[in-house]
């Protein structure tokens, strides 16, 4: 797919969720995506994991809410994985959909491994916690430990957690729009 048309699909989709809720946090689903990516660039990330953190929740809201994949009012169980293996089937790099794919489990390793980012999760965000299979074990987290996406995958995580800031200004989406052809791009062999 060419990155014009793959960047086109996934933005007309980012933007229907601009007035989605996220799950009960006081910012939209597309609010949520734009405050991850800006803490991301804002770090200076490179820009695929800038994308990455912009596209970690698009498992939510880019295939059909089912009774049985639904965690109860609170999102999509599996979003991670639903969510990369879309964006590998628009062409995107196997990097930029294994951290979309690890980003709740960067969520259960910091559970585990650090009691205040636990206690400091908001309630929906502990809510879902429990969805996704509770903090890590300690052979689950050295496992983790040694996955080559282990670091930014943390990074993701804590933008993740920051970017739910209700009141802030529209962003427009064009700068990362062209950076997510440019990410599209780097993915072609």
């Amino acid at each position: 797919m060419r990155a014009e048309q793959a960047v086109a699909e996934l933005f007309a989709l980012c933007r229907q969720q601009a007035q989605a809720d996220y799950i009960g946090e006081a910012v939209s689903q597309l609010e949520h995506m734009v405050q991850a990516a800006e803490l991301a660039r804002d770090e200076g990330a490179d820009e695929e994991l800038v994308l990455a953190a912009f596209c970690h929740d698009v498992g939510h809201f880019c295939a059909p809410l089912t009774a049985q994949n639904s965690m109860a009012g609170l999102g999509r169980r599996g979003h991670e994985r639903v969510g990369a293996n879309w964006l590998l089937g628009l062409g995107f790099s196997q990097r930029l959909a294994g951290l979309v794919a690890r980003h709740v489990d960067a969520k259960r390793y910091l559970s585990w491994r650090e009691p205040a980012y636990l206690a400091g999760l908001s309630e929906a965000s502990r809510q879902t916690l429990d969805w996704q299979g509770g903090p890590m074990t300690t052979r689950e987290a050295e496992a983790f430990e040694a996955d080559p996406l282990f670091a930014d995958s943390l990074r993701l995580r804590r933008w993740d957690e920051a970017a739910k800031v209700a009141g802030r200004p529209p962003t427009d989406l064009s700068d990362l729009e062209l950076l997510a052809i440019r990410v599209h791009q780097a993915a072609i062999p």
